[in-house]
């Protein structure tokens, strides 16, 4: 693709590293802008530093935050008793849009996967074993993909905690096998939260 001018070359090169953004979508974007006033292209780029520079991760649940505890932890009304484990913070974002969850959760940051290199040391694994070993969690509802990836880290945290009285349940397979939870529609996902089932059976039926 050629360029009359550097200027653009450069901010399209940049546009593209987002993913899902091709070259040919970056010089749309980047063309859009520059029809802009200057102003809004100027909103938009101290939005993006603000938040890069400001975001934070709450230390109780590791979702992203504007405070030091995201309002997730901080809203008396859920259920701190009630622990989701997720992926990432899009998971979170697609189970609460479901409006069927009522707990709180825990953000792993990713999952298990050795052709990767990504060990339970990588993962905020150790913070939820913690929060089990208090006593103040009735229930750990496992919500990763469908995947032997999501499949080996929740086996992995159920031997973690296998030790201590808790109810530790998944949600059920409305999810099809190898989906991402992020591409889930709401209705499927909120019925799958709603009618989780024990763990333990997930392994001893196979």
């Amino acid at each position: 693709m050629e360029f009359s001018s550097k200027l653009i070359e450069k901010a399209v090169n940049e546009m593209s590293q987002l993913p899902g953004i091709g070259k040919r979508t970056a010089l749309r974007l980047v063309l859009h802008l520059l029809k802009q006033p200057k102003e809004q292209t100027g909103f938009l780029s101290q939005a993006l530093l603000n938040m890069r520079e400001d975001i934070k991760f709450c230390k109780s649940c590791h979702n992203i935050s504007d405070t030091k505890v995201c309002e997730i932890c901080a809203n008396v009304a859920r259920n701190h008793e009630l622990i989701c484990v997720v992926e990432d913070i899009r998971d979170v974002m697609a189970i609460e849009n479901t409006g069927q969850y009522k707990g709180i959760y825990h953000v792993l940051g990713g999952k298990i996967s050795p052709i990767e290199g990504v060990g339970p040391s990588q993962l905020n694994i150790t913070t939820l074993v913690e929060k089990v070993k208090s006593g103040k969690v009735t229930e750990l509802i496992f919500a990763l993909s469908s995947t032997m990836e999501g499949d080996t880290t929740n086996f992995y945290i159920y031997k973690q905690i296998s030790g201590y009285d808790i109810i530790v349940s998944t949600i059920a397979r409305g999810i099809s096998v190898g989906d991402e939870l992020e591409y889930a529609d709401e209705v499927t996902l909120g019925r799958s939260i709603l009618h989780r089932v024990p763990f333990e059976k997930t392994f001893k039926n196979n």
